[in-house]
Parts: structure tokens; sequence; C-alpha cells
């Protein structure tokens, strides 16, 4: 039995899905019953748990081979990651409780950097899981390639804004479906201590890829736009956030390049090709 986080998303989903594929029973984590039905359709057992809730967590960790770990997003934390510090406690009471056989949590590229950022919410949580009393694998994943879907709207308009920059700099990216498969065959696998799996996709792709790719789906021109640096603060206040400075520095690490891989551990590349994925996200796969 594997105990799956983040279920309800695309990367929680494939994990679950391969798992359900390979034959090996799974535990649907959600927040709420009505999330689990699809899951419970489908054969998974549901469990009821909030990622700070340890008690809760502790019974849908119980009696698992593994657990796959997500953390919820948090685009703007308050100062000092409390949200983030908060889970953290929750998620080793609980892993120290239920004693799951192994534990892969979904990280990133950058979880080693120190400079202030909005990355350093792994960094904290791997912190606490290299205490952890099991086996545990960082997946430290890079870009989603998935982020592009905020832009498809733009991209219709024939002009996407572009935080990326330069527009020519290639950064690390994967596509989501290479993050679920590769986390669900380390669900499978044995190991002792810590683990480090980098994962990017088939190659480095830059805004411009980006743009020549929506270009490419939607069959007109498409024109990636860099969004002056001296507008973001303004622009992501105007936009409801409380702190945007981490937000701002971790783009500021994927274009000045002090945010990539450690290159420690083991270094993956997955298969699926940004030119896929925008194929997808635009309604377009079918005439790749």
């Amino acid at each position: 039995m594997y105990a799956v986080t983040g279920i309800t998303g695309k990367v929680g989903s494939t994990v679950a899905h391969d798992l359900l594929a390979a034959g090996r029973k799974v535990r649907a984590v959600v927040r709420d019953a009505a999330k689990g039905k699809p899951w419970a359709a489908k054969g998974c057992e549901v469990a009821i748990a909030e990622i700070g809730d340890a008690a809760a967590l502790t019974a849908a960790f119980a009696g698992t081979d593994g657990v796959f770990l997500m953390t919820p997003p948090n685009y703007d934390p308050e100062p000092g990651f409390p949200e983030t510090r908060a889970n953290a406690v929750a998620i080793e009471a609980a892993i120290a409780a239920a004693r799951p056989l192994k534990i892969v949590y979904l990280s990133t590229v950058g979880a080693q950097v120190a400079e202030p950022n909005l990355l350093n919410n792994a960094k904290l949580t791997e912190e606490m899981l290299r205490r952890a009393p099991v086996p545990v694998a960082f997946l430290r994943a890079a870009w989603f390639i998935e982020n592009a879907a905020w832009d498809v709207e733009a991209a219709r308009t024939g002009v996407v804004p572009s935080f990326l920059q330069p527009l020519d700099h290639a950064i690390p990216m994967v596509a989501t479906a290479d993050i679920g498969g590769t986390a669900a065959a380390l669900l499978q696998e044995s190991w002792t201590g810590v683990r480090i799996v980098e994962l990017e996709g088939p190659r480095r792709y830059s805004a411009a890829d980006i743009g020549r790719a929506f270009t490419a789906a939607l069959g007109r021109e498409v024109r990636m736009e860099p969004v002056p640096r001296e507008t973001w603060e303004q622009l992501f206040r105007s936009q409801g956030m409380r702190h945007p400075n981490h937000r701002i520095r971790m783009v500021d690490g994927f274009n000045e390049g002090w945010i990539d891989f450690e290159r420690v551990g083991e270094h993956r590349r997955g298969t699926v090709t940004l030119e896929i994925v925008i194929a997808r996200l635009t309604g377009k796969e079918g005439t790749l």
C-alpha cells in the first residue's frame, strides 16, 4: 500500500495511476471526502488529512510501503516561512509515529540554495526529512513545463509577457508526467538513508523556445515579451501579493543561473518535450 498526497494534482495523479497500473494498492490522501470519491471509484483507499494535521497524517501514512509526499504550494509566504515550518513539524511527527517504509518527497531544483527565495520552502522540508527514521528520496524536479498553462490565454493574442530573461537563456524544465512517473518508480525501489534524484526534461528550454512551441501549436506567430525587472514588485503587489521578494528572487535565480541542480546523487532526464506539453495545453495534441 502506497499513500499519495497531492493526488488531485497533475503529479500526484500520475503517481497514483502508475502505481495502480503496476498492480499496487494506493491510499489517496485528500483534504475532504468529496475529493476522494473519484479515487475510491478506482479502487483506492481514502484517507482524509490536511498536511499540517499530525494525527490525520499519521493515520494516512500508517501501514504503508511508501509515501509520496507533496506540500501545498505557497507563492506568497510570510517572512521566515512559518507555514512551511509548522507543516514540517506535523509531517515529522507523523513519519515518526507511522513509520512508513520509505518517503519520496517532491522537492525542487535549487532546494540546496541558501539565498532567500521561494524555493527555500523545499530546503526547509528537506532539512526536516533528513532526520526521518526511514529511507527518504528527494526528487528535485526542474521548473514545471506546465507553468506555461498560465500563458495560454496570452499566447492566443500573439504576445506572452515573460519573466524568464534573457529570452534565449535556457533553464532546466520538466513535464509533470515525467515527474509523476519517476516518483512512482522510486516508490517501488529500495534504498537506505537519504537519496537525491535530480530530474529535468530531454533538454533545457528558454522563453524563446516556449514562444516557438506556442507558434507551432497555434499556427500563428507568438512573441515573448520581457517584463521589465524594475516593474515586478509593483506588478506582483497589484496582483495581491504581500511579500513578493521571495518570488522575485526565485525568478532572478533561474535567470542569473544560481538556481540550478546541485549535481549530487542521481541526475535523470525525462522524455516528454516542451512541444508535447504546449500542444496538450492548447488542445492541439492531436496535430503533432
